[in-house]
């Protein structure tokens, strides 16, 4: 074998060998002397599509304001929440966010719009990116490539400054970003990398500095979802059960008809924006019982999210039940299935040509079926109109020689017909069809999820997210689950996630038990045996054989971790003079992992222990304690030199390696 095969060999590290029998330490009293005392919790809800903020004063924390009414808007979609598209200028510089930089753009002429650097939906890049790094690009729509870091951090930047803002015009004296405890949610299968690079973004957007991280959670959006859940009332949810079929079909009416209840009951206070969470624990809630489980299914516009947790009495902690899972099923899915619709009828090489060359009207068109896609019920009986901008009927003409007209009359397509008004007509049908293939992945991942041991006896589903509003995903869902469980739907159900993040922001420790998401481990080297280990693994020193690149586990991927847990290992250095030493830590999604070189091992992370100078009369087995200590999406890791007390510490770090 080549000399690279083993990281142990080629790098002539001298290497650590464990010390005694590894054993775990709960340390859950050590950090809690330094908390922080924050005026207000300021909770950033980052969304694939759309995005917003909402805050709650120490103070008073039955109080949630949700930030205030933006300028813009669109026709049919209620707007708590901006769209989340950013707009620099041709010098790349930030130009704006969310209406403002959509309108701007699009208000440009085409000949200077393709000079300017628009971005839109650009955070599943995060998800769907698989070695992401610091220097991952994104795509503006003109083609041109700006750092992902950067996108995100003018992005946080943003809502920073604005949450000030409104904070210093309401208190009437400027706001200190040192007096505001941050919190960001991401997706719960977002991947480490994807969760740490959040955070380094939001340093880059001062909001927070490595020097003082408790400034910043991350939060993950079901567990979010999940503890404002916990304090609904029942006048503040949908409970699609308890409308009983009627002969074995439910009545088309009802699937609407709660809904509108609850948005007059939110509309009567949305000028207030003020929304009361009583201190207290929601009847739903009252009738969970200790060890009971409920599931958490968070469907945004980019992925979909579910999460079991099960409740611990009496304070009613959650606990992770079965790690997070999901995929990218969110509602931008039916935008591609149009966006194919469209292709189908006007040829993949026009649409192509005319997102590149009518960049603004593109982006209109997509507006414009984002309203008649909230309007799609399963009972609709009559068409969804969706305007044609102007410009894509004038450049399809140029393009083809011939009509959209024509286009339409030509393309077999039945459900979609045009209007005397420049209009497509779609048939409820064919809208319902575009909506079928997301939908039926989340039942069918949500099935698979059902299947599994842990996830037995689940008494009820909360279906949270701005997808959630969709009446035919209710439907979907309450037809496959409603015979397991009960399913249930907060009113503002675009605003749970939200309004649960600044919940777990005035109170963190209300999670108490997550799994972890990965098997973590650190390098080692231990005696060579004969006929157990691999013959290429071996490895004499000063008359000593060794089996190198052994992987010493800490804690296995989807383990249980109490939040604070401290996980400790003693190794020994393999040479006794050696003075500086060197742990290497890894990760894995595997279980099992033997050896550091095997497949899927990744390193995350490297704490370096320099004794030089120490007092020699130091005893011949040296013991270096190493502790990993898992956090909210944070993980530190710390050497300490029993002798000496000598100490190095590290963050693990999944973007540099």
């Amino acid at each position: 074998t080549s000399a690279y095969s083993s990281p142990a060999k080629s790098l002539g590290d001298p290497g650590i060998t464990p010390l005694s029998p590894s054993h775990i330490v709960k340390d859950s009293d050590a950090d809690d002397a330094v908390e922080q005392l924050f005026l207000v919790v300021v909770a950033i809800d980052f969304g694939t599509t759309s995005s917003g903020y909402a805050y709650s004063f120490t103070k008073e924390p039955e109080c949630i304001h949700v930030m205030r009414r933006w300028e813009g808007g669109d026709p049919g979609v209620s707007n708590q929440k901006t769209p989340t598209t950013i707009l620099l200028t041709p010098e790349r510089k930030f130009h704006s966010f969310g209406y403002a930089a959509r309108d701007f753009y699009h208000d440009l002429d085409p000949t200077e719009s393709k000079h300017w650097l628009y971005f839109e939906k650009f955070k599943m890049k995060l998800h769907t990116t698989g070695n992401l790094t610091m220097d991952t690009d994104l795509t503006a729509a003109n083609g041109k490539k700006v750092k992902a870091l950067e996108i995100f951090a003018y992005a946080l930047q943003f809502f920073k400054e604005q949450a000030l803002k409104e904070l210093s015009d309401q208190g009437g004296s400027d706001f200190e970003n040192t007096e505001v405890r941050w919190v960001i949610t991401v997706p719960a299968i977002w991947k480490q990398p994807a969760k740490q690079f959040m955070r380094q973004a939001a340093y880059k957007a001062g909001m927070a500095s490595p020097e003082n991280p408790e400034q910043l959670i991350i939060a993950l959006e079901p567990e979010a979802a999940s503890i404002y859940c916990r304090k609904l009332r029942l006048h503040q949810m949908i409970d699609l059960s308890s409308r009983a079929p009627v002969n074995g079909y439910s009545p088309s009416d009802t699937i609407g008809t709660g809904f509108t209840q609850g948005k007059e009951h939110v509309r009567r206070n949305r000028q207030s924006r003020t929304f009361m969470v009583e201190n207290v624990i929601g009847e739903i809630w009252s009738e969970l019982e200790e060890g009971d489980r409920y599931i958490v299914v968070d469907s945004g516009g980019g992925t979909v999210d579910m999460t079991v947790h099960q409740i611990r009495l009496p304070e009613g902690h959650l606990k992770e039940l079965y790690k997070a899972t999901g995929g990218p099923y969110g509602s931008l899915g039916v935008d591609y299935e149009f966006e194919k619709l469209l292709c189908k009828i006007f040829g993949e090489d026009f649409i192509e040509q005319f997102k590149i060359k009518r960049p603004a009207a593109w982006v209109d068109l997509m507006i414009a079926f984002e309203s008649r896609k909230r309007a799609a019920a399963p009972d609709r009986t009559n068409p969804l109109n969706i305007t044609l901008p102007f410009s894509f009927i004038d450049y399809y003409k140029k393009f083809r020689g011939h009509s959209v007209e024509h286009a339409l009359r030509k393309s077999n397509v039945d459900f979609v017909k045009w209007s005397s008004q420049g209009m497509l007509r779609m048939s409820p049908d064919a809208m319902n069809a575009l909506f079928k293939p997301t939908i039926d992945q989340i039942v069918q991942h949500l099935s698979e999820v059902f299947d599994k041991p842990e996830v037995t006896n689940v008494k009820f589903l909360f279906l949270v997210g701005g997808f959630a509003e969709s009446p035919l995903l209710q439907q979907a869902v309450q037809s496959a689950f409603g015979s397991r469980c009960r399913v249930i739907i907060p009113q503002d159900v675009g605003l749970t996630i939200l309004k649960g993040a600044v919940l777990f922001g005035l109170d963190p420790a209300v999670i108490k038990v997550r799994r972890s998401p990965l098997t973590y481990g650190v390098g080692v080297l231990n005696r060579f045996v004969e006929g157990k280990h691999p013959p290429e693994k071996l490895l004499v020193k000063d008359g000593t054989r060794w089996c190198t690149d052994v992987f010493d586990k800490f804690i296995s991927a989807d383990q249980s971790v109490a939040l604070g847990e401290t996980v400790t290992r003693s190794y020994t250095p393999a040479k006794p003079s050696q003075l500086v030493i060197v742990i290497n830590i890894y990760s894995s999604e595997q279980d099992n992992v033997s050896f550091i070189t095997e497949p899927g091992v990744k390193k995350c992370g490297t704490l370096r222990l320099d004794l030089t100078g120490t007092d020699a009369s130091v005893p011949n087995r040296r013991e270096i304690k190493t502790l990993m200590q898992f956090g909210d999406t944070e993980i530190k890791a710390m050497a300490v030199d029993v002798a000496t007390s000598k100490s190095v510490k590290v963050g693990i770090d999944f973007l540099n390696y």
